[in-house]
């Protein structure tokens, strides 16, 4: 289930910077959660500069780039990891396009396992047992 999202203004980055940033983000999710290169997603939503306001201000109209970035993760996953992943997206977006760490903005989005499908069957059901050794380890630690 591992996706990450990230809306940044159309233009403001190279297709190698980009390309770097959805690599990264991807092994990133993987590294820290433990998961399956396979199972993760990673997107670039780019919006028009006339589509895209920082504090009230259009960034064609001078306003600063603000990169937003949402991802999801299973409920139950460790609040270290979703922290550790708050903080990582972060840091690519200002190492990888020079955003302003103070401009980024992030939410990480908790979804119940029967809320989630993979090929239309709820993960609840594919993935039972790790989502069960997943709840047995938060009440133990």
């Amino acid at each position: 289930m591992p996706i990450v999202h990230f809306h940044l203004v159309d233009g403001a980055a190279s297709a190698e910077a980009e390309a770097r940033l959805l690599t990264r983000a991807s092994e990133l999710y993987a590294r820290t959660l433990d998961a399956p290169m396979e199972r993760v997603r990673a997107f670039i939503t780019a919006h028009a500069p006339g589509r895209f306001a920082t504090a009230g201000r259009l960034v064609s109209e001078g306003g600063g780039e603000a990169p937003y970035f949402e991802f999801f993760v299973l409920a139950g996953r460790p609040l270290a990891q979703r922290q550790a992943l708050l903080e990582g997206f972060t840091d690519l977006l200002v190492d990888i396009l020079g955003a302003r760490r103070e401009l980024v903005r992030g939410t990480c989005r908790q979804i119940a396992p029967e809320d989630w499908g993979i090929g239309g069957v709820p993960t609840s059901v594919l993935r039972a047992s790790e989502i069960e050794a997943r709840a047995q380890a938060a009440t133990a630690g």
